[in-house]
Order: structure tokens, then C-alpha cells, then sequence
């Protein structure tokens, strides 16, 4: 049995007619080629118009990602300065405690503070998850790190503070202007010419002078004695120290006032004990006399 073919006839304008013949299953054969070359020609059409309308989210979503490293890269810097300047607030604090001498509570903040540096992870200018996980890892140290110095900052606050406190309640200043006549210590006794210790200061001022306080405090009493000091003012300034003023004209002030550094608190005069017009001047630390001149500054 004979395979069938396929004929082609060509009429050219009048000329002479000519025929082509080829096996059938050959004709088969190139009309399924042309089919899957149809079917792929037909797939990279839609394949290149899909990415036609792709392409502009593509280029949308690749600026986003370029912000975005802008973006990490900024956060990156800002996290890596502010590292560094933590550095230098701590070592401002440790110049701080090496002049007061104060210790820190934990030994080991230096360690927590030491960590999270500039780091070549951190500024490259790839991004990368590891990078982004890198800035949330430094992220958590500097918190760690704020946390340490905002509770350090806080205890040189209150030493500074206390410091303020004692130095306003300690008395530093002349109660009265006048030229010191029998100073603190052993002395001769101006009434039995023998010789006895004087607890304090006395100093000669006109009556009615005004008398200002040294320091800070609260007038704890204020009245008249049997025992040689007249009329007795007493001050308490906190941190176990006490100023007494006797032989005082006048009190200007009463138990339970709160006085000011310079604030007039009475008047010199010459109640009780006294050869003439002058302040007795004490000062108690922990209720021992000691002498007013070492606390006197100006």
C-alpha cells in the first residue's frame, strides 16, 4: 500500500503550471510545528506584555527598597553616634566620680555600656536582614545602656543635691559685724579671773545690731535662761549641727520659723552673763561645742 501525498499546483499568470508533491506525513509533521511554534510565540506575547504592565510596580517597589536602605543606613549612623556619645557621657561620669570619690552600685556597667560600637555590619551600605537585625540588637544595648546612665545621673543628682543641702545649712558666714573679743578655747574667765574653757565665740557689736543667720535652719528655741546666757536663740541646721546665739536684746524670730542663709534672726544686746553688749556665738556638731572660725569662710 502506497502512503498518500500531498500535492501543491502553482498557476503563474498564464504560464506554465507547476506541482509540488511531498509525503503525507511529512505535510503532518511541519503543520505541528508551526502549531507549537504558534503556542510559543503565542506564551512570550503574554509573558512580555504581563511584564509591560508589571514594570512600573517593579520600579515603584525597586524605590521603595532603595528609601528603605536610605533609610536603614541614616538609622545606622544616628544608632552608631549616639553610641559614641554615650561613650563620652561615661566617661564624663566616671571624671565626675573620681572627684567626689563616689563609687557606682554595679561593677559590671562598664561592661553593658561597652557594648554595641561602631561596626562594620551596622555602616556598610548593603541591606540585609542580618544588617536590620544587627540595628535592633544595638537598638536593645543602647536602651540598656540610657537605662544604666539615667539611673547613674540620678544618684550624682542626689549626692550633688545632699552636697547643695549641707553646704546651704552649714554655717559659713559672720552672724554680726564686730571684732572678736574672747576666742573659742581656754581662756582667762572675765568674772573669776581663773582660767576655764570658752565654748564659742564673743563678739563685740553695738546693742541692737542685727544679727543674721550663717546657714539655713529652724529655730528650735528661743527664750530667756537662768544660766548665764540671757536671752538664747538656737538654730538648728540639720547634719548634727546647731548655732546658739545668747545675750541677744531681741529675737526676731521664733521656735519653728525656717530661716535663710543672711536672714535676721535677732539683735545683739547684754541679757545674763555679760561685762557689756555682745554675741556669744556657738556651734554644736553632734551637741560637742566646736569653733565657729573653722566653719567661717568669709
Amino acid at each position: 500500500m502506497s502512503s498518500s501525498r500531498i500535492a501543491i499546483i502553482f498557476v503563474p499568470g498564464g504560464k506554465r503550471v507547476r506541482q509540488i508533491e511531498f509525503p503525507g506525513y511529512l505535510f503532518k509533521i511541519l503543520l505541528s510545528i508551526s502549531a507549537v511554534l504558534a503556542v510559543f510565540l503565542l506564551f512570550i506575547l503574554v509573558d512580555y506584555t504581563l511584564i509591560k504592565i508589571d514594570t512600573p510596580g517593579l520600579s515603584k517597589l525597586k524605590k521603595e527598597n532603595q528609601e528603605k536602605e536610605r533609610q536603614n543606613n541614616a538609622l545606622a549612623q544616628k544608632i552608631i553616634e549616639m553610641n559614641e556619645n554615650l561613650k563620652e557621657l561615661q566617661k564624663l561620669d566616671q571624671k565626675l566620680r573620681a572627684m567626689i570619690n563616689l563609687e557606682k552600685n554595679s561593677p559590671n556597667q562598664n561592661q553593658v555600656l561597652g557594648v554595641g560600637g561602631s561596626s562594620p555590619q551596622m555602616a556598610g551600605s548593603e541591606y540585609s536582614i542580618e544588617k536590620v537585625r544587627n540595628m535592633h540588637r544595638y537598638s536593645d544595648n543602647l536602651k540598656t545602656a540610657i537605662a544604666i546612665q539615667m539611673t547613674e545621673k540620678k544618684e550624682l543628682f542626689g549626692y550633688f543635691d545632699k552636697q547643695r543641702s549641707m553646704l546651704a545649712c552649714t554655717p559659713s558666714v559672720w552672724p554680726v559685724k564686730g571684732w572678736v573679743s574672747s576666742d573659742f578655747g581656754y581662756r582667762v574667765s572675765p568674772f573669776t579671773q581663773e582660767k576655764e574653757f570658752h565654748r564659742a565665740l564673743d563678739i563685740v557689736a553695738r546693742e541692737g545690731t542685727l544679727i543674721m543667720a550663717p546657714a539655713d535652719g529652724v529655730v528650735v528655741a528661743a527664750s530667756s535662761t537662768d544660766y548665764g546666757y540671757g536671752n538664747l536663740l538656737t538654730v538648728s541646721h540639720g547634719y548634727g549641727l546647731k548655732t546658739r546665739y545668747a545675750h541677744l536684746s531681741a529675737f526676731l524670730v521664733k521656735p519653728g520659723d525656717r530661716v535663710k542663709r543672711g536672714q535676721e534672726i535677732g539683735k545683739v544686746g547684754n541679757t545674763g552673763r555679760s561685762t557689756g553688749a555682745h554675741l556669744h556665738y556657738e556651734i554644736l556638731l553632734n551637741e560637742v561645742p566646736v569653733n565657729p572660725q573653722q566653719y567661717i569662710l568669709n
